[in-house]
């Protein structure tokens, strides 16, 4: 019946051909024959009713090419860009085909907000259609009732023109309803037409383009039994168009050497009798560079749907193994046991067809099946094959490879090509070239040890690159296999760097396990604690230098990018080299086992390194001497025997130059970057409940109420508690209102250090129990812009019974430094207080002052305090029997040391400061002598030193001596003096 009407159809055509043209008429006749064979081809079975169509996918169908398109050399911004009516598949199928994609890596472009009535396109939209490979356009029930939706449509048509791009799924609707505009969409024309607002030619460019779109292979939703199988199939559809593995290939080119094994590799995957290809050659000769060229070609060909790779090494880890593979293959692992992992892996690999497996750089014979890659029998009923890179020619043989291909090292010219792009020069005179060649045949052909030289030497003078040829001929070994050629050339190049600093960062990445991803950030860490780029004033700046050491060192092809964001990885060839380095008497003494399977500490292990690296190990049972922590992830959950240490200092991501970090010997020492809930519970019993020192480094996760981190960690015998910030979650660094536990805290605590903490307003909501910080002797704080008002307020003071030294820096809105209102202790061990740049601080005290308080006070030291206008009240000053060093500095309003009251001259006291031996006075403008004395006769009888700069009323008329009735010869702005106060205020201790 189809084929009568297609030939009445043809019978009408000829009639018409006289009277529009015979041209015309033919590219009709052509358009409509392409499009009628198309549907025929598409057709699933005979079928009488129109309704019935089947949409079909073909896979092997091949993208357009760069060159087959009018935009050769584009680069796509996304893969896919997602046509769909939000109120329709938005929260359905829609965001689940977008997730899916996602999880994949697959760039996807989704408009995020629904068009309203009024709206129109955006330039973003229509732009992210033009950079996009290809379109899913899901036709669903009202899709041809938003405008919005068809004029996106005809911008898809317009812009991808190849049918193979565009993608259809017709989502509960039939596809010959989207072509004919049947049913929903018939509806959504009437109204179009009918309404008159609409230009009749817009309706017709909507009409052809779903013509167009419904002509096009896709799915059909009803096909499938799920809308689980139906996304599947989407996206495995388009993985296997969009490579999403990132190959980075770099520079590769193909010489000689590489290119006849590619060949040779190539045509054993095109052989339908091969599954297991093997690749061997020596380390750094480009096994894995050239492997991931060749699978690249042998996808784009339409060989495999699927390239998947993992990395093996020396020491195979399974799970990263397998989730290597199955992160590829676009699925998460729900199984815990390796038997279970394994049974997935293969199942998932199996219901996939012509899927590439890459395993780079194995070792020795393994047991694929225990990753979950199926026999080689059973991978070839699904077209699939293995491709392997060894060092070593027996592995080939083991693994049962029908094809063995070697990769040679370069030819001499070859070589020299390679050197000469990668030292970036030309050579002056024959001489210079002469032994330039020279050294780039000492590299022995070696791609690796060619390009690390290259760049190592590439600006150096004639004079350099001489003593290199000398020392690389001297240095070769015997066996041309032997990797001693590639060390050698690495050494060289490690010797020219920069300087020591960039040397210890590249000997830093060889801690980290084989193949690893290592994370700048961690990187970093590492850098902090091995203490270098000592010059950098702040730890951003030494963050922002540690990158630019990463970067050069991959300049200098001494460390790779990694497909890992904010990672790099190193050679195995230039990590075998680095250890070397790092454990002679010239590097550094590390020890490096990591990832070697170690089960026990060995006896001694520790001694006579300054790093030891023991990640991706199984050892449960620690040493039970000082162990140092670089990674809180590197901490056992579990152990099998608590250790005992005696002494420790546990530095967890710490910044090792802190200021209020003393290192001990033989002290009880951490630093966390983390609370102590998130650490397991044998860390908390054998190292922070026995911690002396805590210091809580900046960004400490999760950290708000110091109270619950004494609880968690039992900081009964703490003596040191430094928290340094920025942290935005402490808003007050304790509180007692949440708190059960009515025993007091921090009882032991005697230095107490709060540092860049400008989210903190109070030290302490709520009443600490008695007892509680009773032994604190020293209380330092510095940059914490917002606390406010009263520092210590009567209740916390009461606390505060043995405080002996206050420091305060930087804390800008605070006005009064103890709060005594109500409060009057019996005595006081207050002996020094430091008031540094407190622009908001009115007096020292809020209210009456106990007269115990500063009884025992022998050095204050104020500076710039810009609303200061006096020290003491006469009734204070009366109480400062024991005060020995006052230095006052940059205050703009202070008028008076002494504030004088009708009481004070009436009686006409006098005020003596009989202990006092030095005083500073400097760049006081209004501080005035007569003022500051009148009617108050102020004695210093054990004055020796006074300094006087900058304060221009100022004066007395005898000698010093006189004028302060001091029995000493007091000596007058003496330098030495003076600087040795100095240093004492910008450096208070308990032993000062």
């Amino acid at each position: 019946m189809e084929f009568y009407y297609f030939q009445m159809a043809m019978a009408i055509i000829v009639v018409i051909v006289t009277w529009i043209g015979v041209i015309a008429t033919i590219k009709w006749i052509w358009t409509l024959v392409k499009h009628r064979l198309g549907y025929m081809v598409e057709k699933h079975e005979p079928t009488s009713q129109d309704n019935q169509e089947f949409v079909n996918i073909d896979a092997s169908r091949p993208l357009p090419s760069p060159s087959a398109e009018s935009s050769a050399a584009r680069r796509w911004n996304y893969d896919v860009f997602l046509s769909f009516r939000g109120p329709d598949t938005r929260k359905g199928i829609t965001f689940e085909l977008y997730d899916r994609l996602h999880r994949r890596g697959i760039k996807t472009f989704i408009d995020d907000q629904d068009l309203q009535v009024g709206d129109t396109i955006s330039p973003t939209l229509l732009k992210a259609i033009e950079e996009s490979r290809l379109a899913i356009v899901v036709l669903s029930e009202k899709y041809a009732s938003s405008t919005w939706c068809l004029e996106e449509l005809t911008k898809i048509c317009e812009c991808m023109k190849d049918d193979n791009r565009i993608l259809p799924l017709f989502y509960n609707v039939e596809p010959t309803d989207v072509r004919y505009q049947k049913r929903s969409f018939e509806e959504a024309f009437t109204k179009y037409e009918n309404s008159g607002r609409h230009r009749s030619e817009k309706v017709q460019q909507w009409r052809d383009a779903l013509n167009k779109v419904a002509h096009f292979s896709g799915w059909d939703s009803k096909k499938y039994k799920t809308e689980r199988e139906l996304i599947e199939d989407i996206v495995e559809y388009v993985c296997s168009k969009v490579q999403p593995i990132a190959i980075n290939m770099g520079d590769f080119e193909e010489f000689e050497a590489t290119r006849q094994a590619m060949n040779m590799v190539m045509k054993g995957l095109e052989d339908d009798e091969v599954t297991a290809v093997g690749v061997y050659g020596m380390g750094g000769v480009g096994k894995t560079t050239m492997v991931k060229h060749v699978s690249d070609q042998a996808r784009k060909n339409g060989i495999f749907r699927h390239v998947i790779m993992a990395t093996i090494s020396q020491s195979p880890d399974l799970r990263k193994i397998q989730d290597q593979l199955a992160d590829l293959l676009g699925f998460e692992f729900k199984e815990e046991t390796e038997i279970g992992r394994a049974a997935r892996l293969s199942k998932e690999i199996m219901r996939r067809n012509k899927i590439l497996i890459i395993l780079d750089d194995i070792w020795e014979r393994m047991d694929i099946s225990r990753i979950g890659i199926p026999s080689y029998e059973e991978l070839q009923k699904c077209n699939s094959k293995v491709l392997l890179t060894t060092r070593i020619w027996n592995v080939c043989h083991v693994m049962r490879c029908q094809e063995k291909i070697t990769l040679n090292i370069l030819s001499k010219e070859d070589s020299w090509t390679l050197f000469v792009r990668n030292a970036g020069r030309s050579f002056e005179s024959t001489n210079f070239e002469n032994v330039a060649r020279k050294v780039a045949g000492e590299c022995r052909g070696l791609p690796i040890a060619l390009i690390a030289v290259a760049r190592a030497l590439g600006d150096k003078d004639l004079v350099e690159w001489e003593r290199a040829a000398q020392r690389l001929e001297k240095s070769q070994t015997a066996n041309p296999d032997d990797k001693g050629d590639a060390s050698e050339c690495i050494r060289l190049s490690y010797d020219y760097l920069k300087d020591e600093d960039y040397k210890s960062c590249f000997l830093l990445c060889c801690l980290f396990p084989e193949d690893y991803d290592i994370q700048i950030e961690n990187l970093f860490n590492y850098v902090i604690g091995k203490g270098l780029f000592r010059d950098a004033e702040t730890i951003e700046e030494a963050r922002g230098t540690t990158n630019l050491v990463v970067a050069h060192l991959k300049n200098c092809s001494l460390l790779l990018d990694s497909e890992e964001d904010g990672c790099v990885r190193m050679h195995d060839v230039i990590r075998d080299t680095a250890m070397i380095i790092a454990k002679s008497k010239d590097g550094h003494g590390f020890l490096v086992k990591a990832g070697s399977g170690l089960k026990h500490w060995s006896c001694r292990l520790h001694e006579d390194y300054s790093a030891i690296s023991l990640m991706k190990n199984k050892i449960r049972k620690l040493p039970e001497e000082l162990l140092c922590i670089s990674d809180a992830k590197c901490i056992p959950k579990e152990v099998e025997v608590e250790p005992n240490w005696v002494y420790f200092d546990i530095r967890i991501d710490g910044w090792s130059s802190n200021p209020y970090k003393r290192n001990v010997p033989n002290s009880r020492s951490s630093s966390l970057n983390t609370t102590i809930s998130s650490l397991p519970d044998w860390f908390v019993n054998v190292v922070t409940k026995k911690s002396e020192k805590l210091l809580y480094e900046e960004d400490c996760k999760g950290l708000s109420n110091i109270l619950m981190e004494y609880d968690h960690g039992r900081l009964h015998g703490l003596k040191h508690l430094s928290v340094i910030g920025p942290n935005k979650s402490l808003k007050e660094l304790m509180n007692t209102t949440t708190r059960i536990k009515q025993e007091p805290v921090f009882e032991n605590l005697e230095e107490l250090h709060l540092s860049r903490l400008d989210c903190i307003k109070e030290l302490c909501v709520g009443d600490l129990p008695p007892g509680s910080l009773f032994n604190v002797k020293l209380l330092r704080i510095r940059d914490c812009r917002n606390l406010g008002n009263v520092l210590l307020p009567s209740k916390l003071l009461q606390r505060l019974p043995n405080l002996e030294i206050v420091y305060l820096y930087r804390i800008c809105k605070l006005e009064y430094v103890f709060g005594c209102e109500g409060f009057e202790p019996e005595h006081s061990k207050l002996r020094e207080v430091a008031l540094l740049e407190l622009d908001a601080v009115r007096s020292i005290c809020n209210g009456p002052v106990p007269r115990a308080m500063f009884r025992t006070l022998k050095s204050l030291f104020i500076y710039r305090c810009k609303s200061l206008r006096s020290l003491f009240t006469s009734d204070a000053a009366h109480c400062l029997l024991q005060l020995e060093e006052l230095w006052v500095e940059n205050c703009p309003l202070l008028e008076r040391v002494i504030e004088t009251s009708k009481e004070t001259v009436n009686d006409n006291n006098k005020i003596v400061l009989s202990k006092l031996k030095k005083l500073v006075l400097k760049e006081l403008p209004v501080l005035n002598s007569g003022s500051a004395t009148t009617n108050i006769d102020i004695e210093c009888l054990s004055l020796e030193h006074l300094y006087v700069k900058d304060c221009p009323h100022f004066s007395f008329p005898t000698s010093a001596s006189d004028y302060f009735h001091s029995r000493n010869e007091v000596q007058l702005d003496d330098q030495q003096q003076h600087d040795v106060l100095y240093r004492r205020i910008w450096s208070p201790t308990l032993e000062s």
